[in-house]
């Protein structure tokens, strides 16, 4: 069954979005979503990651609750930094943080992380992995900010993914 149907709730999904990508619901869409969503998880499955390892889910929901806050509170004060650019210009900088994490599953988390704050940038990850430079929106100490990216997001994701 899982060689057919490697990703229910995928599949699901697909044909859900397919439906509602064509409205008026018949049998030619639903025949011709249903073949796309039952297709395209197997064709795809060989680009798919393995899964990885998870240690610690109370540190991945911590973290997860964490991120949602960042996320609020990054949103509400780039707006601020936006509402008073002609006052004060933002102090955009790239920084270079130093990575102690290695896994691939927790630097892709990393990623996305970075991605969804507000107010940061994912703009490079050196070819060992040692060192990642983000771009920031409005940085007062360069130093505080690595701390803070550090102990925040990838400290937990070394206790989750390692």
């Amino acid at each position: 069954m899982k060689r057919w149907l490697p990703a229910p709730l995928l599949s699901a999904g697909l044909l859900a979005l397919w439906l509602l990508l064509n409205p008026p619901l018949g049998p030619g869409p639903l025949l011709l979503g249903a073949v796309v969503a039952l297709a395209m998880p197997v064709l795809l499955a060989p680009l798919r990651p393995a899964a990885g390892p998870l240690h610690q889910p109370r540190v991945l929901a911590r973290l997860i609750l964490h991120v949602g806050a960042d996320v609020v509170m990054s949103a509400l004060d780039v707006g601020r930094g936006v509402l008073r650019a002609g006052a004060r210009s933002p102090r955009s900088r790239f920084v270079v943080v130093p990575l102690d994490l290695r896994e691939p599953q927790a630097l892709a988390a990393l990623a996305m992380i970075t991605t969804v704050v507000p107010g940061t940038v994912w703009s490079e990850l050196a070819p060992d992995r040692s060192a990642l430079l983000l771009h920031v929106f409005d940085l007062d100490d360069e130093a505080a900010f690595i701390a803070h990216f550090k102990s925040r997001y990838e400290q937990p994701l070394r206790e989750i993914f390692e």
